[in-house]
C-alpha cells in the first residue's frame, strides 16, 4: 500500500495512491484511519513529503561496489548522525544551495520508516518494528563538515532531506535497487544487499542506544555514485517499488548560512 500526503487547493491531505488516484484517508496513517469517499487526480495535487518524521537518523559510508568488498566484520560503532526535521522537502520541491557553496552533493537512499515503539531488538525482530519505506535523498555539503569529521552543519541545511513520492508498506527491504539519474544520466544502480550494516542491524544497533518511535525515519546509506552537482541540475532518486523522486537544485540568493571563524 502506497500512502502519500499532498496539497489539494489550501487543504493538507492524506491518501492511498491507486494508479493516477489518490484515495483521500482520515486518521493516523500508524494507528488508525478510513477512507474519506474523495479520490484526487494526481495531476490535480502537489505531492509533499509522504510523512511528517519525528526524526531523522542517517548512516554514513554503508554500501560496498561488490560482494568481495564486504569487511569481515560489522562495525564497532556504526557512522550514525542526525538530519533535522526542518531539512525535509517533497517530490519537485527545489533543493537550496548555500550562496557561499557552487555545489553539493546528492546520496539517494532507501528510507525506513518505524511503525511503533522500538526498544532493544534482535535483528530477527527488526523489521516487524518498521511501517515502510520510501525514497531518501541526503543532500550533503561536505564543505562544512570539520577536519574531524563532524557532520552535522553539512547534512542539516534546509531543504537538504527530500523525501517521497509515497510511503510503501509492501516491499523487500534486503533486495531493494536504489539508483539515481541526474539530468537523466543514470549514476547509481545498486542492491541494498550491498549494504554493509543491513537494515536489521541498524534498527536493532539503534534500538539498543534509544527507543525509536513511530515516524522514525532511518536513512539507510547511498551506494557509490554519489557525486557533487551545481545549481541548474536535476536528480531523480529511485527505489524499485516504490517511485521517483525528483528535485531541482537552485542557489539561495542571500548568504544567510554560518561562516568559516577560522
Amino acid at each position: 500500500m502506497k500512502f502519500a500526503r499532498f496539497a489539494a487547493s489550501s487543504e493538507v491531505l492524506q491518501g492511498v495512491a491507486a494508479g493516477n488516484v489518490l484515495k483521500e484517508i482520515e486518521g493516523n496513517i500508524f494507528d488508525h484511519w478510513n477512507y474519506t469517499g474523495r479520490s484526487f487526480s494526481q495531476e490535480e495535487v502537489k505531492l509533499l513529503a509522504p510523512l511528517e518524521p519525528n526524526q531523522i537518523i542517517g548512516i554514513g559510508a554503508n554500501f560496498v561496489t561488490k560482494t568481495e568488498e564486504f569487511p569481515e566484520a560489522l562495525p564497532d560503532i556504526p557512522v550514525f548522525f542526525f538530519k533535522p526535521t526542518s531539512s525535509v522537502i517533497g517530490p519537485d520541491d527545489d533543493i537550496v544551495m548555500p550562496a557561499a557553496i557552487n555545489e553539493v552533493k546528492f546520496e539517494s537512499e532507501l528510507a525506513v520508516v518505524i511503525g511503533k515503539d522500538t526498544k532493544n531488538v534482535t535483528p530477527s525482530e527488526a523489521l516487524d518494528y518498521v511501517f515502510g519505506y520510501t525514497v531518501g535523498n541526503d543532500v550533503t555539503a561536505p564543505q562544512y563538515f570539520r577536519e574531524d569529521n563532524h557532520w552535522m552543519v553539512g547534512k542539516s541545511f534546509d531543504t537538504f532531506t527530500p523525501l517521497g513520492p509515497y510511503l510503501e508498506t509492501e516491499l523487500n527491504p534486503l533486495e531493494a535497487r536504489v539508483k539515481a539519474s541526474l539530468n537523466n544520466i543514470e549514476k547509481q544502480n545498486s542492491s541494498t544487499a550491498l549494504m554493509i550494516v543491513p537494515i536489521q542491524e541498524m534498527i536493532a544497533y539503534l534500538s539498543r542506544v534509544m527507543t525509536l518511535k513511530k515516524g522514525d525515519v532511518l536513512l539507510t546509506g547511498s551506494p557509490a555514485g554519489a557525486e557533487m552537482v551545481t545549481a541548474g541540475s536535476t536528480i531523480t532518486c529511485a527505489v524499485e517499488g516504490i517511485g521517483d523522486l525528483t528535485n531541482s537544485f537552485v542557489k539561495a540568493k542571500e548568504a544567510t548560512e554560518p561562516v568559516s571563524y577560522k
